[in-house]
C-alpha cells in the first residue's frame, strides 16, 4: 500500500537552519502535507504539543536541549500528547556507543549525516510500514520494541525461558568442546 504523505505531519528538529530548510525541502519533494520545524528540543516539545505529529525528525546535537533529550521528554513526560510517535534521529556520529544510547533513549529509527532523500524516505517508510510495538517497563524503558528481528519460532510469552534453556544447553556444548580442544 502505497504512503499517502499528504496526509502526513512532520517536524524538523534542526538547530542549523540551512539543514532544517534542506530536510524540509526533501519532505515537500515527498509530498508531506504538513511540515512544522524548531531549532532545538526546547520548541520543539511545544510545538509537539500543539500540533501532535505523525512523525518527529530531530537532530542529535542542539543547544539548549538535544534530540536525545527532546525523545525522553516526548516518551515520559505526562504531557506528551502522544508518547509512541516515531521519532527519526539524525547525528554525525554512528558510533556503536550512541547507537545504543538513542535505542535505549526510545529512538525509533537512526539516520547518519550525511543522508540522502532516499534515506529519509527509507526510514519514514519503515516507521510507517513495520511499526515496531512499543515497551512500558515502568521507570526503566518506555519506548519501541528494541528486538528488530522477527522470529518464526516464536512460542510465546515464554520465549525468554525457552532461550534460556537453549542458552545454558549451548554454554555447556561450549565448555564440552573447549575441553575437547585442551
Amino acid at each position: 500500500m502505497p504512503i499517502q504523505f499528504e496526509k502526513l505531519s512532520v517536524l524538523i528538529v534542526e538547530d542549523i537552519q540551512p539543514m532544517r530548510k534542506l530536510i524540509r525541502t526533501v519532505l515537500e519533494a515527498m509530498g508531506v502535507g504538513h511540515i512544522y520545524t524548531a531549532p532545538n528540543g526546547a520548541e520543539a516539545f511545544k510545538i509537539f504539543c500543539q500540533v501532535n505529529p505523525d512523525i518527529v525528525i530531530s537532530d542529535w546535537e542542539m543547544e539548549p536541549q538535544n534530540g536525545i533529550d527532546l525523545t525522553e521528554i516526548i516518551r515520559r513526560d505526562p504531557n506528551s500528547p502522544n508518547r509512541m510517535v516515531p521519532v527519526i534521529i539524525i547525528t554525525g556520529y554512528s558510533a556503536l556507543e550512541r547507537v545504543k544510547i538513542a535505542r535505549d533513549t526510545g529512538v525509533t529509527e537512526f539516520l547518519v549525516k550525511p543522508f540522502t532523500a532516499r534515506d529519509i524516505a527509507h526510514r519514514i517508510s519503515s516507521v510507517i510500514n513495520k511499526p515496531r510495538d512499543f515497551i512500558d517497563a515502568q521507570e526503566s524503558y518506555f519506548g519501541p520494541d528494541r528486538r528488530r528481528r522477527s522470529n518464526s519460532q516464536y512460542d510465546g510469552p515464554l520465549r525468554r525461558e525457552n532461550e534460556k534453556k537453549k542458552n545454558a544447553a549451548n554454554n555447556n556444548a561450549d565448555d564440552v568442546f573447549e575441553i575437547e580442544m585442551l
